[in-house]
């Protein structure tokens, strides 16, 4: 069910200040920069920087995000399982969909699918 593991999204409460950071560790400049979003393609993986922090709890603020090719029966698989949808399937631009699950151990996983 799982391909690889695809984006990290890092919370960050100041979105020009981190920016700038990730460019100095990393050397690469952003894809995309927005003001509510800025993604780096590191070596194929995302690194994305979202300043939106509403319910994120400081030291509790990465998502991985797994590669599936089907959200809505990996959601469902998932719940059948014994997970919690903590975000529901979301559109986030063109065919990209993103959801996020509990584990029934406290873990959030991030799923996402299309280009």
């Amino acid at each position: 069910m799982f391909g690889k593991l695809r984006t990290v999204i890092y919370h960050v409460d100041d979105l020009n200040n981190a920016r700038q950071w990730y460019i100095n560790l990393t050397g690469i400049q952003p894809y995309f920069d927005g003001p509510f979003y800025v993604g780096f393609d590191i070596n194929g993986c995302e690194l994305g920087l979202d300043p939106d922090t509403n319910g994120v709890v400081k030291g509790n603020q990465t998502i991985a995000y797994w590669s599936v090719s089907d959200i809505y029966s990996a959601v469902d698989k998932c719940v059948m399982a014994g997970a919690t949808i903590v975000s529901p399937i979301t559109n986030v631009g063109g065919t990209i969909e993103v959801a996020i699950i509990e584990d029934p151990f406290g873990n959030n996983l991030g799923l996402i699918a299309g280009a």
